[in-house]
């Protein structure tokens, strides 16, 4: 069997690696960091010429018709270089949703735009329960009023809301005993009246979220993405795809902090030899690779399972995150360490990663949230 990726994935990889080496070094994402917008516009329309905003979306909508799996190379790719941008919020969330969900008039208004670089898009789903599940959908209602429908209450950690120009909000609409039934999406602009966005301050800021506030948000019928009180769903489908998309950034991310490491452990001389050559050092590396190469196996097989939409493909995906998760916060705490007292200052790059790692490790779930997925889909 042939696990690996095919010559034009391969050259996909180098290709984004060289663009993001030379379009995105480490001092544009630091300022970047401090930059209220947290992305660069022309970094950003240049990302769309490549074709990448596009890339897994049809030919009809703009995009490329590739798999995700040519997506999870560039994500890879993404993850190492920290870039900043709204590509996760507008391609992956919001673009997925519609792409999943929407109607033919919502996906041709949209898609296009968002595979252009001319529109940037985010989801509303989290609120201060901080769930990922169809019980976390709590906060924010709808009710049916003459003009549609009027969408009132608070979502955190939204993505990219502040530079967003529409949201997909998940609102409850009906409550059940069956907690995913109720819930509905709607596209809400973000100059529409009653939307009020506040950018939080959060441990990693090359990833701007925010919090938005609905107070009586009109929005008309045809604002609607999917039926009625069906919108579960489709979110749950979404959350798999972001899900294993974040699994390949974080790869992505643990291997450049593995090479930097080690790269740093065979430059760096005590005792008149370089600190690789100790055991203490070797060992810790060696770890961080068992780590790296078996977050990637879990990786791929969650990007493979999205790309042909099996039906194991929820166990692929908590398995990765629950792997990934562990694996990128250990080897960013890992590599740290070995950088010894310069791995701890502001100047070295290695604490970006480590906040990365944590930002990571509970966007979509933290492990131990996967793991009890995976005890249900084993059926323990």
């Amino acid at each position: 069997m042939d696990f690996g990726f095919s010559a034009e994935q391969d050259m996909l990889r180098q290709i984004a690696r060289d663009f993001l080496a030379e379009q995105c070094p480490m001092a544009l994402v630091r300022q970047l960091m401090e930059d209220e917008r947290g992305y660069k516009p022309e970094l950003w329309k240049a990302m769309a010429d490549l074709g990448w905003l596009g890339l897994a979306f049809p030919e009809a909508y703009g995009g490329q018709g590739l798999g995700f799996v040519d997506l999870t190379v560039i994500l890879e790719e993404m993850g190492a270089a920290l870039l900043p941008s709204p590509f996760f919020s507008s391609v992956l969330l919001a673009g997925q949703t519609l792409l999943l969900g929407g109607s033919e008039a919502q996906k041709q208004a949209y898609l296009p735009k968002i595979a252009d670089a001319s529109l940037i898009a985010t989801l509303a789903l989290t609120e201060p329960s901080g769930r990922f599940d169809a019980q976390g959908v709590a906060d924010v209602r709808a009710t049916a009023t003459a003009e549609g429908y009027s969408i009132s209450g608070t979502k955190l950690f939204v993505p990219d809301a502040h530079v967003a120009d529409v949201m997909v909000v998940a609102a409850r609409t009906k409550e059940s005993g069956d907690k995913s039934y109720g819930i509905s999406l709607f596209l809400v602009d973000r100059t529409t009246p009653g939307v009020s966005i506040t950018l939080l301050q959060t441990m990693d800021q090359t990833r701007k979220q925010c919090e938005v506030v609905f107070d009586n948000v009109v929005v008309g019928r045809d604002r609607l993405v999917g039926m009625l009180d069906m919108g579960w769903p489709i979110l749950h489908k979404v959350l798999n795809i972001a899900t294993a998309a974040l699994c390949a950034e974080m790869v992505g991310g643990a291997q450049r902090v593995l090479d930097i490491s080690v790269a740093y452990a065979k430059e760096r001389v005590q005792f008149g030899r370089p600190i690789g050559s100790f055991q203490a050092i070797k060992h810790k590396c060696a770890e961080m690779m068992l780590q790296v190469e078996s977050a990637k196996s879990a990786a791929y097989y969650a990007a493979w399972a999205v790309d042909e939409d099996v039906s194991e493909t929820p166990l692929a995906v908590s398995m990765a995150k629950a792997y990934c998760s562990d694996a990128y916060r250990y080897t960013a705490g890992e590599g740290i360490q070995v950088h010894g007292g310069i791995g701890f200052t502001w100047e070295h790059d290695m604490h970006l990663y480590f906040k990365r790692a944590k930002y990571a490790e509970f966007t979509f779930g933290d492990a131990t949230h996967h793991r009890e997925l995976v005890a249900q889909e084993i059926q323990l």
